[in-house]
C-alpha cells in the first residue's frame, strides 16, 4: 500500500527546468552585467570631471594670487640710511628717528595720533618706513602659470619694459593682507574688516537659525498631524522655499528687517545706534536675511534626520515610561544630530559665500572700521571680492584672487569645526 504522504510529497517536488526554460538567460545577465559596467563607468566619469572642474577653479584662483610682479620705487631701500645703518638692520629705535627725519612733522603727528610709533613693533615700523620713504609700487603683474612655465619670457619683458624696476616673486595672500583693513590702494588694501564682518554675520545666522530650524523639524516630525491639511501645506511651501533665488530673501530683508523694523535692527531701540544716522542696514540685518535663506534647507535637513532615527528607540522609551518630550531630548536628538549637522554644515556654506541677498539689504562696499557689534555697518568677504574684481586695474584682480582664497580657507576651517563637531556625536551615538 503506497503512503498517501510520500505520495504527496512527491507531487510537491518541481521537476528540473527543461531546456528551454534556460535558454537566454546567461546572455541575459552578461547584458546586464554590460549595463552595470557601463554605469560605474559614468559614474567614475562623472567624478572625474568634478574633480577636474574644481581643480580648474583652484588653478585659476592661484594663478591670479601668485606670480611675478615689476615693482617700481621712488627711492632705493640701498640708499635708506639713519646715522650709516642700511634700512633692514635698523631697530625699533632707529626706526622711529628714521621716520621722524624723512618724514614731515604734520605727518608725524598724525602717524602718532593713530598709534605712537614708540609702542610699534619693528616689523610694523619697517613696513611703515617702507610705505611711506621706498614707496614700492607694482606697475605689471604676471600670472603664475607664466612666472612658473615661462619664466625667461617674463624676465626679457621685465628687461625691455620696466628696465628700472625690480622683478620679485609675490604672494599676495599674506599675513598682513589678512590683517590689514581696507584701502584705496589696492597695494596696502587687506581683508581683516570683510572677515570680522563675515565671523559676525554667521555667528548671527547660526545663532538664530540653527534653533529655529531644528525646533520646527521637531514639530512637524514629532508633533504635528501628518494628515493634517494646514501641515501638509506648510510642508510644501517649506519644500518650495528651499528652491527660491537667493535674491529674494535680500529682498524680504529690505522690506522687513531694514525698514520696517529698523528700530530694532539698527540698535536705536536700545540706545547702541552707530553712526549720526542710525539705519537698519548692519550686520543684524545681514545675520538674519541670510538666517530666513538657509532656514528651509535647516528643516528639511532636520526633518530627514530625525525620519532616520529608529522607531524602536521611541517605542523601548515609551515602554519604559518616558514622556514625549524626554524621548526626543534623550533619544531622538541624539541619533539625529549627526544628520542634522550635516545639514548644517551644508547650509552655513551656501551663507557665507551669498553675496546677492547682503548686496540688496545694503552692505558697504568700502568700509575701513572694523565692526564692533551686531548694531554696526558692515561688508564681508563676497562684497569684498565681487568690488575688486569690477576695478580695472590687474593688481585688483591679485588681491580679489587672494580673498577668495581667504575666503576658501575660512569655509573649509569652519565646516571643519562643524564636521568634528559631528563625528563626536557619532562616535558617542
Amino acid at each position: 500500500m503506497i503512503d498517501a504522504r510520500s505520495s504527496a510529497g512527491r507531487n510537491d517536488v518541481q521537476p528540473p527546468p527543461s531546456l528551454g526554460a534556460t535558454e537566454g538567460f546567461e546572455p541575459r545577465v552578461d547584458a546586464r552585467r554590460r549595463r552595470a559596467d557601463l554605469w560605474r563607468q559614468g559614474f567614475r566619469a562623472s567624478t572625474l570631471v568634478a574633480i577636474l572642474v574644481l581643480a580648474a577653479l583652484l588653478l585659476n584662483v592661484a594663478n591670479s594670487a601668485f606670480g611675478y610682479t615689476a615693482v617700481q620705487v621712488k627711492r632705493d631701500p640701498a640708499t635708506v640710511l639713519y646715522h650709516g645703518v642700511a634700512l633692514d638692520q635698523l631697530d625699533a629705535a632707529g626706526l622711529v628717528g628714521l621716520l621722524e627725519s624723512e618724514l614731515k612733522p604734520g605727518v608725524v603727528r598724525r602717524l602718532n595720533g593713530e598709534a605712537p610709533l614708540v609702542s610699534r613693533s619693528v616689523r610694523d615700523l619697517h613696513a611703515l618706513a617702507t610705505e611711506r620713504i621706498v614707496q614700492p609700487k607694482v606697475v605689471r603683474t604676471w600670472s603664475l602659470l607664466d612666472s612658473v612655465f615661462r619664466r625667461g619670457a617674463v624676465r626679457r619683458a621685465h628687461a625691455a619694459e620696466f628696465p628700472n624696476t625690480a622683478l620679485v616673486f609675490r604672494s599676495w595672500l599674506t599675513a598682513d593682507f589678512l590683517l590689514s583693513p581696507q584701502d584705496p590702494d589696492p597695494e596696502k588694501s587687506g581683508v581683516s574688516t570683510a572677515i570680522k564682518g563675515s565671523l559676525w554675520m554667521i555667528l548671527i545666522t547660526i545663532l538664530f537659525a540653527f534653533p529655529v530650524g531644528v525646533g520646527a523639524a521637531i514639530y512637524l516630525e514629532e508633533y504635528a498631524d501628518k494628515r493634517s491639511r494646514i501641515n501638509q501645506l506648510i510642508q510644501t511651501n517649506i519644500n518650495n522655499l528651499a528652491g527660491v533665488p537667493s535674491i529674494i530673501y535680500g529682498m524680504l530683508g529690505l522690506a522687513i528687517l531694514v525698514r520696517f523694523l529698523q528700530p530694532f535692527t539698527s540698535g536705536a531701540i536700545f540706545g547702541m545706534a552707530g553712526g549720526d544716522s542710525p539705519n537698519g542696514r548692519t550686520i543684524l540685518s545681514g545675520g538674519l536675511t541670510l538666517g530666513l535663506l538657509i532656514l528651509p534647507v535647516l528643516i528639511i535637513n532636520g526633518q530627514e534626520a530625525i525620519r532616520a532615527v529608529p522607531q524602536s528607540l521611541r517605542q523601548a522609551s515609551f515602554g519604559l515610561g518616558g514622556t514625549k518630550w524626554q524621548t526626543i531630548w534623550h533619544h531622538v536628538l541624539p541619533g539625529a544630530l549627526p544628520g542634522i549637522l550635516t545639514g548644517a554644515i551644508l547650509a552655513v556654506s551656501r551663507a557665507i559665500g551669498e553675496t546677492a541677498p547682503i548686496l540688496v539689504i545694503g552692505a558697504s562696499t568700502y568700509v575701513a572700521l572694523d565692526p564692533s557689534g551686531p548694531f554696526s555697518k558692515f561688508t564681508a568677504l563676497p562684497i569684498q571680492i565681487y568690488q575688486w574684481t569690477s576695478r580695472p586695474s590687474d593688481v585688483f584682480r591679485n588681491i580679489a584672487a587672494a580673498a577668495i582664497l581667504a575666503l576658501l580657507i575660512l569655509l573649509l576651517t569652519l565646516n571643519a569645526s562643524a564636521i568634528f563637531l559631528r563625528n563626536r556625536y557619532r562616535a558617542k551615538g
